[in-house]
């Protein structure tokens, strides 16, 4: 027997989470288990519906990892196919929610949505939910600070696409992230005194931030250190170069190349530009680093 909650909780941001927070709560109340119930991959990839503009704020991974924080005890993914989506909302309910899972309380958000019905008000879905042996309970929007708007993972794509990590992490609770793999660059970097990392990300679907300079915390090596990542095309040592992720890791030496590395994104320092000689961009990158060094808090 479990209370649970459904959708696809890309970024699990404080809307999420405060559906996730009552699910919890009241499973404990009524000693079943709380369990998260997404699909993967997403919807859009399958339907092909803007797929090649799809960009995700969570890998699988990082989505089961942060919903257990939480607190749910459960945490199951149904494979999204097209046959998948054409259940309706009862079909979707008691095929696999009730006969397969067990569920008996559904909550369910402000803008939840169940199979391909087109539901004309969040009491008719309610209904069709209760009509299955399921009880429903619905969790108003949540807009953080008095005045906002309905916090959606929409809406912080969108702040990270334009390079605003603080706005970002305001509506997700948590600093943004990227985990991936050392690559080999060019090494050009390190003739300039400042070596970075050159990232390829482990989900290729991942949300990268807007081209910019950022203040960021890095975790390598089992060692938590500041850094200054770079994203865009290096227009300064660069000809036509293709979109890369380079951080450099402040008051560290290593070989990393091959090992994994995650950065974190504390504050957007300014956006990326061509200088005129490399003495004016290495000018620029201590400058760089010293904001960051004095910015960047635990």
């Amino acid at each position: 027997m479990a209370v649970a909650a459904t959708g696809f909780f890309d970024g699990v941001h404080l809307g999420h989470r405060q559906v996730i927070g009552q699910m919890c709560a009241i499973a404990r109340e009524r000693g079943e288990a709380s369990m998260v119930v997404t699909f993967w991959p997403h919807p859009r990839s399958v339907l092909q519906q803007d797929a090649d503009r799809l960009r995700l704020l969570t890998s699988l991974q990082e989505k089961r990892e942060r919903c257990l924080a939480c607190g749910a005890d459960r945490f199951e993914v149904l494979p999204f196919t097209r046959e998948f989506s054409r259940l309706s909302a009862e079909q979707f309910v008691r095929d696999y929610l009730v006969d397969r899972l067990g569920v008996t309380t559904l909550i369910l958000g402000y803008d939840h949505r169940l199979g391909h019905d087109r539901f004309e008000s969040p009491e008719q879905m309610m209904e069709t939910v209760a009509a299955c042996g399921v009880e429903p309970v619905r969790v108003e929007a949540f807009t953080g600070a008095p005045g906002m708007a309905a916090i959606s993972s929409t809406q912080i794509r969108r702040s990270l696409f334009e390079g605003d990590v603080a706005a970002a992490q305001a509506m997700l609770g948590y600093r943004y992230r990227l985990c991936g793999v050392v690559v080999s660059g060019n090494r050009i970097g390190r003739t300039l005194g400042f070596p970075t990392a050159n990232m390829q990300c482990y989900e290729p679907l991942k949300l990268v931030p807007g081209n910019g300079v950022y203040a960021v915390w890095v975790d390598v090596l089992g060692r938590r250190c500041k850094g200054v990542c770079n994203i865009g095309t290096r227009p300064t040592v660069g000809m036509g170069n293709a979109r890369t992720i380079e951080t450099h890791i402040l008051d560290f030496d290593e070989d990393i190349y091959g090992l994994d590395l995650r950065i974190e994104f504390c504050a957007r320092l300014r956006e990326e530009r061509r200088f005129d000689s490399l003495d004016a961009l290495k000018a620029q990158l201590r400058l760089d680093c010293k904001k960051a060094d004095e910015i960047i808090v635990a």
